[in-house]
């Protein structure tokens, strides 16, 4: 029998995952685009596939908020909190920096412990005064932030305030710019979705400490199987993987 004709061996993720699991994905979405096809975004269909994927708990933003209706979005982000498998976490307009900076005080007042940033899908750049305001605003007010964008423009914004920041795009390709920045910022912590590279991983945990590394997957969004198996087949020891896995979202959320 040639190469060609041998029958192809069907990967088993799920071998390798063993019995990971993951108490809290810190990079969650309910909603939908308006301008695209997108995956259910009801609360029950994501929750779903989070249990799907051995997972008991999200912190979870809303696409309303973000893209057209930021309070009634927020109130029902809010309104999850009932369920112990939503961590409620709120959204602003940076378009209106005035409206982002009131939302952020009700949404504080509320109860709220992090704000989401969409700056790509809002068309907001770094270096728009508006994310300065919000990020001054939301470390005055001890909301931690999660955070959109490329990293190499976005943690400029959040430097020297003491601001507490997830950035929720860090590619590996960029894990360079995030090492030397979070150096210097022991408030900058990362979410592991892109950092697909064999020693992403184990880089930051050697470089920064195992705490700065938060697991996310921007479900329904992504593909929740891919960010689970570079964890579970990482370097990191159990009690590493174990922090990674929710443990130091929850420390950060808390």
């Amino acid at each position: 029998m040639t190469i060609e004709e041998q029958p192809a061996i069907p990967f088993d993720a799920w071998s390798l995952i063993g019995g990971l699991e993951v108490t809290l994905d810190v990079d969650v979405l309910v909603g939908a685009f308006p301008d695209r096809d997108s995956p259910p975004g009801t609360p029950e269909s994501v929750g779903g596939l989070l249990a799907g994927h051995r997972t008991r708990a999200g912190a979870v933003a809303s696409l309303r908020a973000a893209l057209f209706d930021v309070r009634q979005g927020n109130d029902e982000v809010l309104a999850l909190a009932a369920e112990s498998r939503w961590l409620p976490v709120g959204a602003v307009d940076l378009r209106d920096a005035l409206g982002a900076g009131r939302e952020l005080d009700r949404l504080a007042g509320a109860g709220m412990r992090a704000v989401r940033l969409f700056p790509d899908e809002q068309g907001v750049d770094a270096s728009f005064p508006s994310v300065r305001h919000v990020a001054r605003r939301a470390a005055e007010l001890g909301l931690v932030v999660l955070t959109g964008g490329d990293v190499r423009r976005f943690w400029q914004p959040f430097a020297g305030i003491g601001a507490r920041v997830v950035f929720l795009d860090t590619h590996f390709y960029h894990l360079g710019d995030f090492l030397v920045a979070a150096l210097e910022e022991p408030g900058f912590h990362t979410s592991t979705r892109l950092l697909n590279s064999p020693d992403a991983l184990e880089t930051v945990a050697a470089e920064l400490g195992v705490e700065r590394l938060l697991h996310g997957t921007r479900a329904p969004h992504y593909e929740p199987i891919v960010p689970l198996l570079r964890l579970a087949t990482s370097g990191l020891d159990p009690a590493q993987v174990e922090a990674v896995a929710g443990g130091n979202a929850r420390r950060l959320l808390a």
